[in-house]
């Protein structure tokens, strides 16, 4: 069986010519194909003209206007940032914060996120005002004012000084929130709420040493008392961050310039806190028991003029200033001006020994009526004829031995008036203290030419004069220290940001009186104090030798300018023959019980000087007082 064959493959000839086109019939027209170079020629001119329309506006952006686009894109971009200072903190002399300063946020928002363009809801603003609300203690309009006062703005505070407890509550409400949002269930109305780290003044020992510290207000600054005072020292320095921010978050890529805040100093003062503890606790319950308006309690280092306690009652609490008593807010040992009475009797006797004109031991007839001026004066109680000694005067208190004493100053009541008035000066009466303390008063001395009609005779024992609390106890200290008055003093020194201590300039001294009727004076005082015929034998210590003296001095009422009420004192130092502590007590208008300082005050003055001689741990006396005669006979 034979194989099929296979087909013959074709062999390729030569190509044929390709066949002619048809020749158009008789009478059809040709088609002819148009130039392509008028349309490109229209497309370049088009396309150039974009160009150029292209690059005008860029050098329009990047050349011409460039600064002022950079800044409106900055302006719309960039968030700039306070960044608060750490206010120094107040401490008392051995370092206890006495004022100090813990962690708080301003809590922010950018309304601008709020409106219905940016979010797509009526109402957001008050619906997130209603949310913060409760958290921040606030009311519902005042925040929605806030969010709505300005829509375009992209910062507005809402709250100041919040604690970390309320910011994490709003945390949880922003996060609450969000996941809602993300489940398309409400509209994120708090994706513009945000913090700011700040701070928050605390006073740990809640209304102790209040009047005297004064508070922080809301923006950060010293609002009152050595917060003001010494502001520029506690509040450092302001840094400043500014941040890249994108629906009114901060960009995490973005650029971010950063000035560090300078930390403010700390204070360190005079006061010592336990025995300014005992002093306001003191004053406290006596002008509750006495149901007096208020009272002041000042305690001195009679060697260097360092104040260690200046209480003051009733008081309020600086954490609250929300619930305080406007009247309480003030610092009346230094703010209060008022006519001493007798304490003020010192300075007249300083004056009369100093001169030479009497001692301690010069007898002085006392009547029962001193007719001088317009008026009879007279003492506290009615008594016959006393046989008193100088020192008897002063034991007794008695106004119209006062008045003979002062009248031996001069030949003249007039040439009495300017010498008496010369010693009132360089005892610091009618001049500032030298603390510079915001509202201080220096009190009130006419000239002696103005100390007309019976003001020549009242302002030897005390009345037509007036001064502050912190001016009586700076006489009593002088007399302590020998007859030189030390300046008072508040502020120990700072401590600044780099940790090195800068000790207070040195106070000024003053010779008022020389030491021997310094020596003089302090036996009389004594007297006061350890003679039963003394006015002042409540203010007694057991172990230690007390000088002091009693006031008790009609009041000027602030409300009428008239007199009305008593102002109760007692003044004094210990011990007496090395004194160390000056304490000074006054109450103003005492309604019950007794309104002598002798029985208001020297209560006072006793628990207060216990208190500072222990805590002080200065030892007891090792003499005794010299007990001079309060009395001669008259035969």
């Amino acid at each position: 069986m034979t194989a099929p064959r296979q087909p013959r493959r074709p062999v390729p000839g030569p190509a044929r010519p390709a066949a002619r086109p048809a020749r158009p019939r008789p009478g059809a027209q040709a088609l002819r194909l148009g130039s392509p170079r008028p349309r490109l020629r229209a497309i370049g001119v088009g396309l150039t003209l974009v160009m150029l329309v292209f690059t005008v506006r860029l050098l329009q952006v990047q050349a011409v206007d460039a600064d002022a686009y950079a800044a409106r894109a900055n302006l719309n971009r960039y968030i700039p940032v306070t960044l608060a200072a750490e206010r120094g903190a107040i401490t008392d002399r051995t370092g206890v914060d006495l004022a100090t300063t813990v962690d708080a946020y301003d809590v922010t928002a950018a309304p601008d996120l709020l409106t219905p363009e940016r979010i797509k809801v009526e109402g957001a603003a008050r619906q997130a005002a209603e949310l913060l609300a409760p958290v921040l203690a606030e009311e519902v309009d005042v925040l929605e004012q806030k969010l709505t006062a300005n829509p375009k703005s992209k910062y507005v505070v809402l709250a100041r000084r919040q604690t970390p407890q309320t910011w994490r509550k709003i945390a949880q409400l922003k996060q609450a929130q969000a996941e809602k949002a993300r489940h398309g269930k409400a509209a994120n109305v708090l994706a513009g709420v945000n913090r700011e780290a700040h701070s928050k003044r605390v006073y740990p020992n809640g209304e102790l040493a209040a009047g005297l510290l004064g508070f922080v207000n809301g923006d950060g600054r010293g609002g009152g008392g050595l917060e003001a005072q010494l502001d520029e020292v506690l509040a450092g320095k302001n840094g400043k961050r500014v941040y890249a921010q994108s629906g009114g978050r901060q960009v995490p890529t973005g650029d971010v310039k950063e000035q560090a805040a300078v930390p403010g100093s700390d204070v360190e003062l005079t006061i010592d806190r336990d025995i300014q503890w005992a002093a306001q606790n003191a004053v406290s319950r006596q002008v509750r028991e006495s149901g007096a308006d208020r009272g002041y309690v000042v305690v001195q280092d009679t060697r260097t003029g360092e104040i260690l306690a200046m209480a003051g009652a009733p008081g309020y609490d600086p954490n609250d200033l929300a619930h305080a008593d406007r009247a309480a807010l003030g610092n009346p040992a230094l703010q209060d001006a008022y006519e001493p009475g007798s304490v003020s009797k010192v300075m007249t006797m300083a004056a009369v020994l100093e001169e030479g004109v009497a001692t301690p031991m010069t007898h002085v007839e006392v009547p029962n009526r001193l007719p001088r001026a317009d008026r009879a004066f007279a003492d506290d109680i009615d008594h016959p004829t006393w046989h008193l000694t100088l020192n008897g005067v002063l034991a007794k208190s008695s106004n119209i031995g006062t008045i003979l004493a002062s009248e031996q100053l001069g030949k003249t009541r007039e040439e009495a008036n300017e010498v008496l008035y010369t010693y009132l000066r360089k005892f610091g009466i009618g001049r500032p203290t030298g603390l510079d303390f915001p509202g201080e008063t220096p009190g009130l001395l006419a000239k002696p030419a103005d100390w007309k009609s019976s003001r020549a005779y009242t302002i030897p024992f005390g009345q037509g004069l007036s001064l502050n609390a912190v001016q009586a106890a700076s006489v009593y200290s002088t007399i302590a220290g020998g007859g030189e008055r030390v300046q008072p003093s508040l502020v120990r020194g700072s401590k600044g940001p780099d940790g090195r201590f800068t000790p207070a300039p040195t106070p000024p001294r003053t010779r008022v009186v020389s030491e021997k009727t310094a020596r003089e004076l302090t036996g009389m005082l004594e007297s006061v104090v350890d003679d039963q015929e003394g006015t002042g034998t409540k203010a007694k210590i057991p172990g230690y030798r007390v000088a002091g003296k009693t006031g008790t001095s009609n009041r000027v009422d602030p409300t009428t300018g008239r007199y009305h009420g008593y102002t109760a004192s007692f003044a004094g130092f210990a011990p007496a023959d090395a004194p160390r502590v000056t304490v000074y007590c006054a109450l103003q208008n005492p309604t019950r019980g007794s309104y002598f300082g002798g029985q208001v005050c020297g209560p006072v003055f006793k628990q207060v000087m216990e208190f500072a001689l222990k805590t002080l741990q200065i030892p007891p006396s090792g003499s005794q007082p010299p007990r001079l005669p309060v009395s001669y006979d008259g035969q």
